[in-house]
C-alpha cells in the first residue's frame, strides 16, 4: 500500500517498517568534553502532519468568513450562489469541534436541517467509518495472503524462469508489480524483493540501478495509475462522493500506456549497460561483475503447490469481483452517466467491500489450511499493520468536519471558483494535476491528501462542467508522480539503501522519465476532462 509514514527507512531493511529514530552525527570536538550527538531533522509522520493541519485549520476558521452555497437536489453546490452566512458558533462550540474532530471524522453524523456534524445528531453519516473499516479489512486480507507465501513464490519462480531473457524478466516483474500497484496499492511490500531481484539483475550483466528501477518504478507506476486501488482511488472516490468504478476506463488506458512507457525506459537503460558497462550511472561494487555465471547455477525456487495456485486464483477472483461490483455498467457502456442501472449491477460501496475482504480473508485462511489460532492472529496482525493509514483517513476527515461546522468550506471553494469559471475543460484537468503536486509533498499520506483535498476539488469539477472522476484521476496521478522520487518515503529511501544505489544517482536516472510521465499525464487528464 502507499507509504503512510513518510520517513526514510535506512535504519531497517525490513519491508514495511518505518524509521522510528533519527540518525545521530558526532558534533565537532572542541576539546571541552565528549562529543554530543546532533539529531538530524526527520520529516514528521502523516499522523503528526494532520494534527498540525487540524490545529491550523481550527485557528484559521476564526479569521475566514463563513458562507455557503445554495445546494441542488443532489446536494451539490450551485455555481454563483455563494453568500455570507454567520456560523453561529461560540468559542466553546469551536473548542468542542476541535476536541471531537477525530470522533466526528470516524462516525460524525450530519444533521439534515442545520448541516452541522456531531456524533449525537440525526441525519446522514459524514464520518469515514465505512472507508476506515474497508482499509482494515483489506489490510487483513493482504496480510493473510502474504502469510501463505503464494505471492512471493510466484514472483520468485517468474524471475527464475526468465533469468536468461533479461528484457522479458524486467518487463514481467515490472508488469506484475504494476498490476499489484494499480489494484491494491503495492508499494512498501516491494522492499522484501530486493534480495531476489538485485542478484538476478547483476547475474544478467545489468547494474544495481536496473534492479532498483524495476522494483520502484514497476510498483510506483501502478500506484500512479491506480484503477481500483482502495488507498488512493477508493478513498478519493469516497471523499468526492462518486463510485469507485467511475472513470475506470480512462484509468485503465492510462495504466496500460504509462506502464508500457516505463518498462520501455528501464529496458532501454538495461540494454545500454549490458552492451557497455562503462555507461552505468552507478558503476559496480566488488563482486558484482562476477555474478554473471551465477545465473546458470541459481537454484530453482520450489514449485508452486496446488495450495499456492488456489490462493493466487482466489486472490485474482476476489479483486475481479470487486471491480465488477463497483462499476456502474449502464453508464460505462452507454456513455450516459444518468442511465438506469442494469439488473446485474451490484452498486457496491465501502461497507459491502469491507465485508467482502473480511470474508475473503477467512476463505484464504481456510484454503491455506490455517488453524483457527493462526488465522485469527494473522487477521489481527493485518488489521494492526493497517491501522496507521486508517487513522490518517479519520484525522483528515476530522479536519473537514471543523471546516464544515464553522462554514468555511464553501468560502474556500468560492475563493477558487473564479479560477475555473470559463476555463476550458482540458486546462482544468491539467490545473488539478499541477495544484496537487505541492500538496502531495506537504501531505505525503495518500489517504490523508485525498480526504483533505477532495471536498474542495470535487465541487470545482462541477463548476467547470467536468466529471468528478477526472479530478480523482488527476489527483492520484499527482500523488503517484511525487512518490516516484520524493526522499520522504520509505519506498524510495529504503529501496535505494537496500540496493546500495545513491539517491542522487537514482534522481539522475529517473528525471527524464518523470518529465515524460508528466507530459503524458497532462495529456490524459486533459483529454479525459475535455471528453466529459
Amino acid at each position: 500500500m502507499p507509504d503512510e509514514n513518510p520517513r526514510p527507512a535506512e535504519e531497517s531493511p525490513a519491508a514495511g517498517q518505518s524509521a522510528t529514530t533519527a540518525t545521530a552525527d558526532p558534533a565537532p570536538d572542541h576539546g571541552d568534553g565528549p562529543r554530543r550527538p546532533r539529531r538530524r531533522f526527520t520529516f514528521p509522520s502523516a499522523l503528526t502532519v494532520l494534527v498540525v493541519v487540524t490545529l491550523a485549520v481550527w485557528l484559521l476558521a476564526f479569521f475566514i468568513p463563513s458562507g455557503t452555497y445554495d445546494r441542488g437536489a443532489d446536494g451539490t453546490p450551485q455555481q454563483g450562489t455563494y453568500h455570507r452566512t454567520p456560523s453561529g458558533q461560540s468559542f466553546t462550540d469551536r473548542l468542542n469541534d476541535l476536541f471531537l474532530s477525530p470522533v466526528n471524522g470516524l462516525y460524525g453524523v450530519q444533521d439534515t436541517k442545520t448541516g452541522q456534524v456531531g456524533p449525537t445528531l440525526a441525519g446522514e453519516l459524514y464520518g469515514s467509518a465505512g472507508v476506515f473499516l474497508f482499509v482494515l479489512a483489506i489490510g487483513a486480507f493482504i496480510t493473510v495472503v502474504f502469510s501463505t507465501g503464494a505471492l512471493d513464490r510466484g514472483i520468485g519462480r517468474l524471475a527464475h524462469h526468465l533469468r536468461h531473457r533479461g528484457a522479458l524478466l524486467i518487463a514481467g516483474v515490472m508488469a506484475v508489480f504494476s498490476l499489484l500497484g494499480t489494484v491494491e496499492g503495492f508499494a512498501e511490500e516491494t522492499l522484501g524483493f530486493y534480495g531476489l531481484v538485485v542478484p538476478l539483475m547483476l547475474a544478467l550483466g545489468y547494474d544495481r540501478m536496473v534492479a532498483t528501477a524495476t522494483i520502484i518504478l514497476g510498483a510506483g507506476i501502478g500506484v500512479l495509475c491506480s484503477t481500483v486501488n482502495p488507498f488512493a482511488t477508493g478513498v478519493a472516490s469516497s471523499a468526492a462522493d462518486i463510485s469507485l468504478g467511475d472513470g475506470i476506463a480512462l484509468r485503465v488506458v492510462m495504466w496500460l500506456v504509462l506502464t508500457a512507457v516505463t518498462i520501455g525506459y528501464v529496458v532501454r537503460y538495461a540494454r545500454r549497460v549490458q552492451a557497455d558497462p562503462d555507461r552505468s550511472l552507478v558503476g559496480f561494487l566488488p563482486g558484482d561483475r562476477d555474478r554473471a555465471r551465477a545465473a546458470d547455477d541459481a537454484a530453482e525456487p520450489p514449485p508452486l503447490t496446488g495450495l499456492h495456485k488456489t490462493v493466487l486464483v482466489t486472490v485474482a477472483l476476489v479483486f475481479a469481483f470487486m471491480i465488477f461490483s463497483v462499476i456502474p455498467w449502464a453508464g460505462a457502456l452507454t456513455g450516459d452517466a444518468d442511465a438506469a442501472p442494469y439488473s446485474f449491477e451490484l452498486g457496491w460501496s465501502f461497507p459491502q467491500l469491507a465485508a467482502l475482504f473480511v470474508t475473503a480473508s477467512i476463505l484464504v485462511g481456510i484454503i491455506a489450511r490455517m488453524g483457527e489460532q493462526q488465522l485469527s492472529s494473522t487477521f489481527v496482525q493485518g488489521v494492526a499493520e493497517f491501522i496507521s493509514p486508517a487513522l490518517v483517513i479519520v484525522l483528515a476527515r476530522g479536519v473537514t468536519t471543523i471546516m464544515n461546522n464553522s462554514r468555511i468550506t464553501d468560502t474556500v471553494l468560492h475563493a477558487v471558483e473564479g479560477a475555473v469559471s470559463g476555463t476550458p475543460s482540458a486546462l482544468f484537468g491539467i490545473m488539478v494535476y499541477v495544484v496537487n503536486l505541492p500538496l502531495a509533498f506537504l501531505i505525503p499520506s495518500t489517504s490523508g491528501h485525498a480526504t483533505l483535498a477532495m471536498p474542495i476539488l470535487a465541487p470545482l469539477a462541477d463548476f467547470a462542467h467536468v466529471s468528478r472522476a477526472v479530478v480523482v484521476t488527476a489527483w492520484q496521478a499527482a500523488s503517484g508522480w511525487m512518490n516516484l522520487w520524493v526522499p520522504t518515503t520509505a519506498v524510495i529511501m529504503g529501496g535505494v539503501s537496500l540496493a546500495k544505489v545513491g539517491y542522487d544517482k537514482y534522481l539522475r536516472f529517473v528525471w527524464p522519465l518523470l518529465a515524460l510521465l508528466a507530459v503524458l499525464i497532462c495529456g490524459f487528464v486533459g483529454l479525459g476532462a475535455a471528453m466529459t
